[in-house]
């Protein structure tokens, strides 16, 4: 066993003189190429003084001595290249290494001493190098995590390399200190360790020209110190391990020794090397143990007030306003999608986008569809695998300064985009910018679909209004067809009757007074409405049957009280014109229609009967009053009992209907008066 750990430590040496000349050779005299030199030597003496101690005869010590110092000068050296740290006035008035150097050497001098006073001062020495390679643990790992892309990309050999030999030695001195001895079947491996790490810490010494990483230090440091925890756990592991062990009588054996070593390589790799594992350690330490970056009441209550102060014609603003508020940036856009392939700028501000070459967002929009990911096109230039299946023409997304691309939803289907540009000085989205931007999304999307909702409905109640309009013309221009039509009509029989001359001219004079608010309606694009006036109700009556009777059958008034009403005179004059012209043509020419006016409890009732064809329970309930359903075909518009009923309901009034059929019709029309000086009884 000794033979063979003496030639692994050999062949350590061996290697990390060659690491040395090499080291040499290159004449990097920057601060961190002087400590890569030291460290490297003291590892080839480690090694070899490791190799012959055995053969020497001299103490262990001296070999531990060096690793001391070894690991220490590693330490600093991680430091230096996290802190860009290139000078020696520079390493000394850094407070992360006067940190580091006051704690080690104390704690070093500590347990040396400990070592030589106590009588098993040896747990004080192996505690020490523990703690040691621990920390050391922990330095790589802030390294390889706050370094940038293409750091990472150089670093990465370094971190396993290095890795290697200090979790192999973590793992050795753990277990020595619980037994208060070093297992030599572990010590002796030391040397091949060694040896396998030298061509990966090469590796990363010819990648990095200055030793330099541009770091970026926040409150993630908690999920940097994961090796702590880790370490916590594997120490726990191993000391629940050796006591059940223990308690059954058995001892270590090499298969759990190594099984632990595997254990603890495993997970380093793990998490140095696995992007989707990190992220997601990293995620749920933050959201579970760290107050959140923004305070979502507020947010909400800013983007509450803003969309209560934006005016709803201009919600494209608006919204693009507010999600650039929430980041603190200035440049924005909403673009909307017409349809496949198709997408239309609707608001910018202050980012000029190329309209003509939109149709670059398909790619973005097909992938968002699929995955509904807010894309960092920064990222994505960086790291391509971040977004996978993603086709983006990055050069585009440069020249129109777009970083950000927001997808907006509404319910499962696409919308648009917000697209953003962030200052340069401004980092990668996190789980929290991503979070945030993704509920206002889904907000302003919904507020922009109801603005434009809102939109359409009002187009629709205006185009609505024009046919309701012209329903209503059409309506007042087929009564005077038919008052002429009747004329024409009657005019052979009657044209030398006195009393028919009278009528016409009086029918004339009604139509053109109906023609003229027609053509004033139709100058001014809607109905126009009458003003109320006092009027006397069986004047009224009066006027509208003269008018009537020149179609059959007559109409026989009966009017019981004189009635004076604050009224609409041109409006309830049709209505009562419409009710009974439907009376005369519901009646054959033998039969009769009667129109009464009386006062019932302040009220004026008006009654309109005949014995025609009458109407089933089914037609009033479902049909009489229902606009533009009637049964005349061609020659009717539905619309005539719907304005009366309207009509009559809005002065507070009430129209019921009574009929059967092939009996005969009753309409009664209950309007109330106003005060008690309306009705005046004969």
């Amino acid at each position: 066993m000794e033979v063979i750990g003496s030639t692994g430590f050999l062949i350590s040496a061996f290697a990390y003189f060659i690491f040395i000349l090499l080291i040499l050779a290159a004449r990097n005299h920057t601060l961190t190429g002087k400590l890569l030199f030291i460290s490297s030597t003291l590892l080839f003496a480690s090694s070899l003084t490791a190799a012959l101690q055995s053969k020497q005869g001299f103490s262990l010590m001296v070999v531990l001595s060096l690793e001391t110092f070894k690991v220490m000068t590693w330490s600093v050296l991680i430091i230096c290249t996290q802190n860009n740290i290139s000078t020696v006035r520079k390493l000394f008035a850094d407070h992360h290494i006067q940190k580091y150097l006051i704690v080690s050497i104390s704690l070093s001098i500590a347990c040396w001493l400990m070592t030589f006073i106590a009588s098993n001062g040896g747990k004080y020495l192996f505690s020490l190098f523990l703690l040691l390679n621990l920390w050391l643990l922990v330095l790589l790992e802030q390294l390889y995590r706050n370094a940038d892309v293409k750091a990472k990309w150089a670093l990465w050999s370094l971190i396993i390399g290095l890795g290697i030999i200090t979790v192999f030695d973590f793992v050795l001195f753990a277990q020595a200190a619980m037994v208060n001895q070093l297992d030599f079947s572990y010590w002796y491996a030391r040397g091949y360790i060694a040896t396998i790490a030298m061509p990966l810490i090469l590796i990363s010494t010819r990648r990095i020209k200055d030793w330099s990483v541009n770091v970026f230090v926040s409150r993630e440091v908690v999920f940097y110190s994961s090796m702590l925890l880790i370490s916590g756990l594997y120490l726990l592991l191993l000391a629940v391990a050796g006591y059940l062990i223990n308690y059954f009588g058995g001892a270590w054996g090499d298969v759990i020794s190594i099984a632990f070593v595997i254990l603890g390589g495993t997970v380093l790799a793990a998490l140095l090397m696995t992007e989707k594992l990190r992220r997601e350690v990293k995620v749920f330490i933050t959201k579970h143990f760290f107050a959140n970056k923004y305070d979502y009441r507020i947010e909400w209550l800013k983007s509450i007030e803003k969309l209560e102060i934006g005016t709803p014609d201009d919600h494209y603003h608006t919204a693009t306003h507010i999600i650039c508020s929430s980041l603190n940036i200035k440049k924005a856009a909403l673009i909307k999608k017409q349809s496949e392939g198709n997408y239309q700028c609707m608001y910018q501000q202050n980012l000029p986008i190329d309209k003509g070459h939109l149709t670059e967002l398909t790619g973005v929009d097909i992938f968002c569809q699929q995955q509904g990911w807010i894309i960092d096109v920064r990222e994505f230039a960086s790291i391509e695998q971040s977004y996978p299946e993603l086709t983006l023409d990055v050069e585009f997304c440069r020249t129109q300064h777009i970083d950000i691309i927001v997808p907006i939803f509404t319910g499962k289907t696409l919308y648009g985009f917000f697209l953003l540009a962030l200052p340069a000085e401004q980092g990668l989205l996190n789980w929290e910018d991503r979070d945030l931007l993704f509920a206002l999304s889904k907000q302003l999307s919904n507020y922009v679909s109801l603005n434009e909702a809102n939109e359409s409905l009002a187009e629709s109640k205006q185009f609505e209004a024009f046919h309701r309009m012209s329903a209503f013309l059409i309506h007042d221009l087929k009564n005077v067809q038919a008052q002429l039509g009747l004329i024409s009509s009657n005019a052979k029989r009657h044209r030398d009757n006195p009393a028919f001359i009278d009528d016409v001219f009086e029918t004339i004079e009604s139509a053109t007074s109906r023609l003229d608010k027609v053509l004033d309606q139709l100058r001014n694009k809607q109905v126009l409405e009458s003003k109320e006036e006092s009027i006397n109700v069986s004047e009224v009556i009066k006027q509208v049957v003269a008018q009537r009777n020149i179609q059959l059958p007559t109409i026989q008034v009966i009017i019981e009280s004189e009635v004076s009403l604050m009224i609409e005179r041109e409006t309830f004059a049709s209505v009562l014109n419409h009710l009974l012209q439907n009376a005369q043509e519901a009646t054959n020419d033998q039969g009769w229609v009667k129109i009464s006016s009386t006062e019932v409890n302040n009220s004026l009732v008006i009654v309109i009967q005949d014995n025609g064809s009458g109407m089933t329970e089914e037609f009033i309930k479902q049909r009489l009053f229902k606009p533009f359903d009637t049964t005349k075909g061609n020659a009717g518009m539905g619309i005539g009992v719907y304005e009366a009923k309207q009509f009559i309901e809005s002065v507070g009034g009430t129209i019921k209907v009574n009929s059967f059929e092939n009996e005969g019709s009753l309409f009664e029309i209950t309007i109330p008066c106003r005060n008690e000086h309306s009705l005046v009884k004969i």
